[in-house]
């Protein structure tokens, strides 16, 4: 049952944690988008921010996977997420501090009360994410009280055959804290929450059979194993990305080598700083004496414990990132060394730029992925319309028939770019979505129905043109004028459409994109009549006035296109 009862306990931590940090990125992910969106250069902020960001959301593996997705995504350059990364290893010191408080104060009395105030915000729809964050937080002080209580019942300070077991390892080798700092590692990588490992290590020690050196090997372990989420999420995306999550891993690689150089001196001065007496190395496995020793060991200060390894985990990671955070740049191009550009990446064909469907992690992180391919689709559709104007120029056959070929098959890319967005967007509502989120979306699914109409129209003003070539028939001067003005509006409609989609749509006037398209309307009114004209008085024949007709009434239902790309982006 006791066995049950820390298991469990651990489930419910997991849980706690897992609650408490999508609660506080709901709550908080606008926000944090911006602010990791609009990183500079400064490394010194970089790191500020990872670190700000990792103690509002409690998870730095929230944090890197963030990362890695904004370079995923082209929002952060490599050095750029170093740098936070760096920060979110320090940020996630003040979980260790959370459980330290939880093991040394009792919390029932505020955990039930959480619990009753969280269940009544929880069915308030407008504070329902401040709910979530208060269950959160409850189940994992709860979780603390009883890893507590079941650790009191196991009695391991009393346990004779425990305290044999961990007095045989000879604390004073490396070669016996390198396997615990594997042991770590290992467990941190199979349970996914370096959170959990750490409770089952301040309960060891708290109990005092585990020796506090081998405590902090375990905690070192866990700084390594925690990169493994970043490293997994990483694994189907662009190389930079995966640059990004080896960075990570090289960062505390490196951290774990230094402090094992001086890892006596380094532990025992950590002791020094929250009063915790430390018992001499012991020399030798196992015995009475060793025991005793250890007993001795666990009396002198128990209840500074999880504090000791709480400020060693804070010490490693600040002095980790003093050291590192002047050398980004060769990190940069170690990773970079190590994980070179892969020729296929650069090939030029159907594939989603800042989409990476095992990257979806939160709402936020997934709503800007889809915002930046949007926007690229836009791009795209942008230079499907310049290949509409080069082939209005074309003269020569087989140039004519390249070109159209080219613009038949990016209008099948069109077809497909939509479909993906779609399907992502699709896989992204089934989640728990805040109102502004899901509106979001929906301008989106409509955003890219207009511009895959866009692709549509395109190749309808090619096969006119194709229909054109074949007939023999040619525009006369007059017609070739007009319909250029026609176009040029339009390029200059799907520019302003561009840069909309590109930036803050409070940085941008609607009423441009208006302008734009009130002059193709009153140009296509005039040039219909100057056509029915031309026709009567047979300036051309009628079958040539037909095919101008069809272009002009395809650009002009362009126009509407771009107009309707607009206002989704403005949410009109």
């Amino acid at each position: 049952m006791i066995a049950m009862q820390l298991l469990g306990s651990l489930g419910l931590l997991i849980y706690g944690m897992r609650m408490m940090s999508e609660a506080l990125q709901k709550m908080a992910g606008p926000q944090l988008r911006h602010i990791l969106a609009r990183m500079t250069s400064n490394r010194l902020t970089g790191m500020l921010t990872g670190m700000l960001v990792t103690c509002a959301v409690q998870s730095s593996s929230a944090t890197t996977v963030m990362t890695v997705s904004f370079v995923s995504a082209g929002l952060l350059t490599l050095a750029q997420a170093i740098s936070v990364i760096m920060g979110a290893n320090i940020g996630t010191t003040m979980t260790a501090w959370i459980m330290s408080l939880g093991y040394s104060v009792d919390l029932t009395s505020i955990v039930y009360p959480a619990f009753l105030l969280g269940m009544v915000l929880i069915y308030k729809k407008r504070h329902r994410f401040v709910g979530d964050f208060l269950f959160g937080t409850a189940f994992m002080f709860l979780s603390l009280v009883m890893l507590s209580a079941a650790g009191k019942a196991l009695d391991l300070e009393h346990s004779e055959a425990v305290i044999s077991f961990f007095a045989s390892f000879d604390t004073s080798s490396h070669l016996t804290i390198l396997a615990f700092l594997g042991i770590g590692t290992l467990i941190t990588c199979i349970v996914q929450s370096s959170a959990a490992v750490m409770a089952i290590t301040i309960l060891l020690c708290s109990t005092g059979v585990l020796p506090i050196y081998l405590g902090i090997a375990l905690v070192m372990g866990e700084n390594i194993g925690t990169t493994a989420t970043a490293n997994l999420v990483a694994l189907g995306a662009n190389t930079q990305a995966r640059r990004a999550a080896l960075a990570h891993l090289l960062f505390n690689v490196f951290g774990v080598v230094w402090v094992l150089i001086v890892f006596y001196p380094f532990v025992d001065m950590v002791c020094r700083m929250v009063g915790y007496e430390v018992a001499a190395p012991l020399s030798g496995p196992g015995g009475d004496t060793m025991g005793l020793a250890l007993k001795t060991a666990g009396s002198a200060g128990t209840a500074s414990v999880p504090m000791v390894l709480a400020m060693f985990h804070t010490c490693f990671n600040i002095t980790n990132t003093a050291i590192l955070l002047g050398f980004v740049p060769q990190i940069e191009r170690v990773v970079c060394w190590l994980l070179p550009d892969k020729q296929e990446e650069k090939k030029e064909d159907f594939s989603l730029k800042y989409i990476q469907f095992n990257l979806v992690q939160t709402p936020e992180i997934s709503v800007l992925q889809a915002q930046k391919e949007t926007a690229a689709f836009g791009q795209r559709v942008a230079q499907m319309f310049a290949m509409v104007r080069q082939l209005f120029g074309e003269t020569g056959a087989k140039q004519f028939a390249e070109r159209y070929a080219q613009i038949a098959h990016e209008e099948e890319l069109t077809d497909n770019i939509e479909a993906e967005i779609a399907r992502y967007l699709d896989k992204v509502s089934n989640g728990h979505l805040s109102d502004d989120t899901k509106q979001k979306i929906r301008q989106m699914m409509r955003e890219i129905s207009e511009l895959e109409s866009i692709g549509d129209a395109c190749y309808k003003l090619a096969r006119t043109l194709h229909r054109k070539q074949e007939s023999g028939k040619h525009f006369v001067q007059q017609q070739n004028e007009q319909l250029q003005a026609l176009m040029a509006l339009c390029d200059e409609a799907l520019a302003q459409m561009n840069t909309v989609m590109r930036g803050r749509r409070d940085d941008h006037d609607i009423r441009e994109t208006y302008r734009i398209e009130k002059g193709i309307n009153e140009l296509r009114l005039h040039l219909k009549t100057e056509n029915a004209r031309a026709v009567n008085d047979h300036e051309y024949d009628y079958v040539v006035g037909t095919l101008f007709v069809d272009m002009v009434n395809e650009l002009e239902q362009l126009g509407d296109y771009v107009v309707n790309v607009v206002e989704a982006r403005f949410g009109k």
